[in-house]
């Protein structure tokens, strides 16, 4: 069979189900193939990695898009927690599917195998990689090649597709579409001084991380015994786990360290690779329930559930692109200007060999300590990747997305995460999709990606508008009117602080509070936000000695919310507060200043031991909790100290959904009504003319705060409107009930002219306020 699209994406992990689903929603006729059964690659049913991101070192950084769709309407159906790797069942595999059959652009093949990859003018590849430079290295065998045609084969119909477009994606992990049309790649890790990275290896070397297969378990109830078959691995040694970072936490599995790389090749030993993590899969479930004195009571009555039989892989080749991500790009927080999707997981690279090594990766063989020399090196503030690399260099009508992007092995180590190249893949179908609109070709937005054109712009606001997060980047579309109009609202919620005791939004996650209370054996931290006048800060602590004790702190500026230097840009002021001995005793600072709207942090300034702050129960937008992470700088601790301030401060005002952005950053980004007034409340948008409004987009506040593990079952944000009207000049023109979406997009019936635009939320899905971080209206 020979079919034509606009797009191929090569891939259905989800890089690849975010570019198809962009591309078709671009307008692109767009075909994803996929070699697996379901989609989802490493997040699937069939190996069961949770889908880690940005948000699980800082507050308010989760990925959002097509990405946080999926992961949203996954958890309102499913009945099942997220905490580890493992846990993940087909319920995620559906509501992928669901995804891709909604959209009427995208053509799916699954089981379906790239097998060659046809150029324009004929040939195909075929250079052998090379090691002169230490690592596996593969020169491009020609520059400025076309694709023509991915030639692939669906095994379970015994049919051979020929697909043909004038654009490709590759999202398969292996850049297999790369290699086999000729372009440069890279295997294994730069020597530190290539690119003078801290967390290369000292020499070049083709060593890689390596690939693991989960295991589950399930609580039967009584007694189930497990005997390993003789070809599994036994395991004697306590040390081996508890020594070297292999702590098997908990009876139901999930323990991503059964992982096993060196000395087999990720890419072609993968079936040995396959059967070594089985043997020692079934050895760690063996000395669990059998042998570990510390686990065989609590596994007693579980059985093994589930052991997977597809190595999920974190490193194989890395294709050259049109810039090459390097490890300073992510230290420094370089601005691109061409950024296109953002990253901020750790420099996390795990020690060649896994199982076979010394040590698990080094995080957890120091017990995932926050405050270790470790964590503190691999912490990494948000970041934003460019567009050009995600292109590749030696073929002009390639993209790339997910792990095999233009990238450093120590830039990798945050960068493949799949919260990030999820939103990479968006990137890429977007962009897609604008070139087939706009005519241009890719080596064209490349030229204009460089110097920050306007094409990039176009995409740029394209995705802002999407729903995706781009540091740096505010919303500038002169096509929308809210952007003109000014804002009012019927009620305001006061910003004094937060008590152990006050509802709060966020608190329905789990982890939210992370704990009652935090010790100042370590200093800690708490964001604010300040619109003038702060007369009185009140910090709520516990002093457990018969002594009262002294406690400094200092109130500084920071710059963002992620601004996570101790001292930040400017000390404000300093004292010494005196905790009196009890529990949950209110200590006041008469701060007295006029001060500049902005964030601040209150900080303690050095330990205070049998002192603890009190937590509050839920966390305000932006104002967030942190902790010691190293001699300069914090790291969040996705929750809030209880904290009060006087007087009140305008931190949620209706004009924050006109901030540019839709979540907290430089500006809290959030309109909340006052709980104390109930539901309905409004905002309202007026304009000094009439408008012709035709199209209204309304962003509420999503699951921001921390990534999808905090989200339990059947969870729908409780900020979210459920039951909402808008009006035009008084006349309703849309009434939507039963939402659940934190993104909603209306085209109205017929578009109308008015001077003024009103969101009437009637209920929310739990919260007392009404919230909304962003509103836009169209013409068309």
């Amino acid at each position: 069979m020979e079919q034509s699209f606009d797009v191929v994406v090569a891939g259905g992990g989800l890089a690849g189900v975010c570019a198809a689903i962009a591309a078709a929603r671009g307008g692109a006729k767009t075909c994803l193939v996929h070699e697996r059964p379901v989609l989802g690659g490493v997040a699937s049913s069939e190996m069961r990695v949770t889908v880690h991101g940005a948000a699980h070192n800082h507050a308010f950084a989760r990925e959002t898009g097509i990405i946080s769709e999926m992961l949203s309407e996954e958890r309102r159906r499913n009945h099942e927690d997220i905490n580890e790797n493992g846990w993940t069942n087909s319920v995620f595999d559906q509501v992928l599917y669901d995804w891709c059959q909604r959209e009427p652009n995208l053509t799916l093949h699954l089981n379906t195998t790239v097998l060659a990859v046809r150029m324009e003018g004929g040939g195909q590849a075929e250079v052998e990689p090379h090691t002169e430079r230490g690592y596996y290295l593969r020169e491009a065998c020609a520059p400025s090649r076309r694709i023509e045609a991915l030639v692939a084969r669906t095994l379970s119909a015994e049919v051979e597709l020929v697909l043909e477009a004038p654009l490709f994606v590759d999202c398969t992990g292996d850049a297999v579409v790369a290699d086999r049309a000729g372009c440069e790649w890279r295997m294994g890790s730069e020597s530190r001084d290539e690119h003078d990275e801290p967390h290369a290896s000292v020499t070049a070397s083709t060593a890689t991380m390596g690939s693991s297969i989960h295991i589950r378990a399930k609580d039967v109830g009584r007694d189930a015994p497990f005997t390993a078959p003789p070809w599994a691995v036994r395991h004697d040694d306590a040390s081996y786990f508890y020594d070297q970072g292999r702590v098997p936490s908990d009876p139901r599995g999930g323990y991503w360290w059964i992982e096993i790389g060196v000395p087999w090749h990720t890419i072609f030993d993968n079936e040995t690779i396959r059967h070594e993590l089985t043997r020692h899969a079934l050895g760690v479930w063996d000395w669990m329930k059998n042998r570990d004195p510390l686990t065989m009571e609590r596994c007693r009555t579980y059985a093994l559930d589930f052991v997977g039989q597809v190595p999920g892989k974190r490193e194989s080749r890395r294709v050259r692109g049109r810039h090459w991500i390097v490890e300073s790009d992510l230290q420094e927080r370089r601005s691109f200007p061409d950024a296109v999707a953002h990253g901020g997981w750790g420099v996390d690279l795990h020690t060649p060999g896994g199982l076979l090594a010394a040590t698990s990766e080094p995080a957890a063989a120091e017990n995932y300590r926050e405050d270790s020399r470790y964590a503190g090196k691999t912490y990494l503030k948000p970041y934003g990747i460019p567009l050009r690399a995600l292109m590749a260099r030696d073929v002009d009508n390639l993209f790339l997305a997910g792990r095999c992007i233009s990238t450093t092995r120590a830039a990798l180590g945050s960068v493949r995460v799949m919260g990030t190249t999820a939103v990479m893949g968006q990137a890429v179908g977007t962009a897609a999709a604008m070139l087939r609109r706009r005519g241009m070709t890719l080596p064209d937005l490349a030229d204009d990606a460089a110097a920050g054109g306007p094409a990039t712009g176009e995409l740029q606001q394209r995705l802002v508008r999407d729903g995706v997060h781009l540091p740096d980047v505010r919303n500038t579309d002169p096509g929308d009117l809210a952007r003109t109009a000014s804002v009012t609202a019927s009620s305001t919620q006061p910003s004094v602080g937060l008590s152990p005791q006050d509802h709060a939004p966020f608190e329905g996650l789990i982890g939210v509070p992370p704990r009652d209370r935090f010790d100042l054996d370590v200093t800690l931290g708490q964001h604010v936000w300040c619109s003038g006048r702060l007369d009185r800060v009140e910090l709520c602590l516990d002093n457990d000695l018969a002594e009262p004790v002294q406690v400094p702190v200092r109130l500084v500026r920071v710059e963002g919310i992620w601004d996570n230097r101790k001292g930040g840009s400017e000390v404000l002021a300093e004292a010494a507060l005196t905790a009196g001995p009890g529990a949950s005793r209110w200590v006041a600072w008469d701060v007295d200043q006029q001060i500049a709207p902005g964030w601040l942090r209150i900080e303690t300034v050095e330990p205070a031991p049998g002192v603890a702050w009190r937590a509050a129960r839920g966390v305000l937008p932006g104002h967030f909790g942190v902790r010691h992470l190293s001699a300069t700088h914090w790291r969040d601790v996705h929750g809030s100290f209880a904290f009060r301030l006087s007087p009140e401060q305008a931190a949620f005002e209706p004009a924050e959904v006109l901030s540019g952005t839709a979540r907290p950053q430089a500006s809290p980004s959030t309109w909340r009504s006052d709980p104390g007034r109930g539901l309905p409340q409004w905002l309202e948008l007026t304009w000094p003319q009439e408008q012709r409004v035709g199209r209204v987009e309304l962003t509420f506040p999503g699951t921001l705060l921390k990534d999808v593990h905090g989200t339990p079952p059947f969870y729908v944000e409780p900020q979210t409107a459920r039951d909402y009207v808008v009006e035009a000049d008084g006349v309703e023109v849309l009434r939507v009930t039963g939402n659940t979406s934190w993104r909603r997009s209306h085209e109205l019936d017929r578009p109308v002219d008015a001077r003024a635009l009103r969101v009437l939320v009637l209920a929310t899905n739990g919260d007392p306020a009404a919230s909304l971080v962003e509103v836009r209206c169209y013409a068309l």
